[in-house]
């Protein structure tokens, strides 16, 4: 691990979740209870069959699981960065400590109530990725830092008034507590962040004049970079990422013979090579957020992602992932050749980045892949599904999420399964 161990009371709070009874209220797992009390300890003692649960049911493979976390564990220390995987994609608990026994450093969260999550499970130091502009969240996140001496926590800020902001709330709530801040750098035409390095450097220098903050280094976020063409693309991520890495040079108080080193962070899923191979060389502590591999997709990460292109000269070997969702459904109708009706829809998985993919069919107890079949559209509860061979009501279909970040927001608690859909745990989710 780099920095930091897992903490006892996350492994502890994560091994009292796993005794919390799922309320029979809960989708998919809810009529498990009528025999008794469920729990994901209690699932993975008994390893029922997926075909067991209520359907729709949304599944995590195990080996996929644990080969992507390794995979972008190895990666991080080939590449000479740290790793703060984005905790926002499954919000579990459970996964966040086998990411920090992984190596990870930090968790990342995107908002203040992620954070209260995270910190709720006793994760010992979180990477707020973006401002904290309501008084309530400053406050919070003030009185967690006095109360745990061992807790860290960065935040970001882009603006003299958000500065002066920060400054002013947390003074009220953490005396002898400094907060440390990352200067967020953005682009024209992208979320937050300053324009301009002139922008960024004034920044910089009101949180090193603040009495409660204290200049902790710069962040960006490069997902948003597009231009026409693949090539134009990762030239526009890479001066991006230079831009980053000059920021950092000239932030005050680095240079001071003290050898701090600031903290550099970027890296969404599609292009954290070239981040990784920008910043590595930096001098300060690079850190990549990177969070939705640990589950990855059918659809928007595969093909973006870095193991999708040719690698990058002097970058080690991407990562190849492996799609960890399935979502498991019943057929409901075949109303009309060449059309069935499952029960599954937007409520169940996304389809924001493309329809859901569909891998597998089981029927009369066999389980065989999907073939001649297409998803072409979904209702709050129906999927429709172009099929060009025999399918039945009750027969079983299997989709693939083309876009983790907004399918697993849809499942309070998620079924872990082994290679023989043998659910051997279970992962309770938290947005």
């Amino acid at each position: 691990m780099t920095d930091q161990q897992t903490t006892s009371p996350l492994a502890e709070r994560v091994a009292e979740l796993r005794q919390r009874p799922v309320p029979a209220t809960d989708k998919a797992l809810g009529w498990l209870t009528r025999t008794g009390p469920v729990t994901s300890a209690g699932l993975a003692a008994a390893r029922p069959a997926i075909w067991d649960f209520e359907l729709p049911v949304m599944t995590l493979h195990e080996a996929a699981l644990a080969r992507n976390i390794e995979a972008m564990a190895a990666y991080c220390a080939a590449a000479g960065v740290s790793h703060a995987p984005h905790g926002k994609t499954p919000m579990a608990p459970q996964l966040v400590a086998r990411q920090l026994a992984a190596g990870a450093w930090a968790i990342s969260a995107a908002t203040a109530a992620q954070a209260r999550v995270f910190r709720a499970f006793g994760v010992p130091r979180i990477l707020i990725a973006s401002q904290l502009t309501q008084r309530e969240a400053i406050g919070w996140l003030g009185r967690e830092l006095a109360a745990d001496p061992g807790f860290e926590c960065y935040t970001y800020a882009d603006s003299l008034a958000g500065v002066a902001l920060l400054d002013d709330a947390f003074r009220a709530v953490a005396p002898g507590r400094r907060l440390p801040v990352l200067v967020e750098l953005g682009y024209p035409g992208g979320r937050t962040g300053c324009r301009s390095m002139a922008e960024a450097l004034a920044v910089a220098a009101a949180v090193d004049a603040a009495g409660t903050l204290e200049l902790a280094g710069a962040a960006g976020f490069e997902g948003g970079i597009e231009r026409a063409g693949l090539d134009a693309t990762l030239a526009a991520v890479a001066l991006f990422i230079d831009d980053l890495k000059s920021l950092g040079e000239r932030l005050p108080g680095f240079a001071d013979g003290s050898g701090r080193r600031p903290v550099l962070s970027a890296g969404g899923s599609s292009f954290f090579d070239v981040v990784s191979r920008g910043l590595a060389s930096s001098g300060a502590r690079a850190v990549l957020r990177s969070g939705a591999y640990i589950a990855h997709d059918h659809g928007h990460y595969a093909e973006s992602g870095p193991a999708s292109r040719p690698p990058l000269p002097g970058a080690p070997p991407s990562p190849r992932f492996t799609p960890a969702l399935e979502l498991w459904a019943s057929v409901l109708s075949v109303p009309e050749p060449g059309l069935a009706i499952v029960n599954a829809g937007r409520r169940d998985i996304s389809c924001d980045q493309g329809m859901p993919v569909p891998l597998r069919v089981r029927r009369g107890g066999r389980t065989e892949a999907a073939a001649g079949m297409a998803l072409t559209n979904l209702d709050d509860q129906h999927g429709y599904l172009s099929i060009s061979g025999p399918l039945a009501p009750g027969d079983l279909v299997s989709l693939g999420s083309t876009h983790p970040c907004t399918t697993m927001d849809k499942w309070p608690v998620i079924p872990v399964v082994d290679d023989e859909d043998r659910v051997i745990d279970a992962v309770h989710t938290f947005f």
